[in-house]
């Protein structure tokens, strides 16, 4: 039982720490986005990242 305790609270704060690093990042499309990547090095951009830029912040 023990086990499973560790084995929970674990994973619950594994989730906690994803959810919260995710919601750091500014929402696509949005001014602080573009900002954002303006400022990242293109080298470093996805594709996605690359379309949804062009799409949200020079169209």
């Amino acid at each position: 039982m023990a086990f499973l305790r560790k084995l929970s609270l674990s994973l619950a704060l594994g989730f906690v720490a994803v959810v919260g690093l995710s919601a750091c990042s500014a929402e696509v499309g949005s001014k602080e986005w573009c900002e954002e990547m303006k400022k990242k090095d293109k080298g470093d951009w996805t594709a996605t990242q690359a379309t949804d830029f062009a799409k949200h912040c020079i169209l």
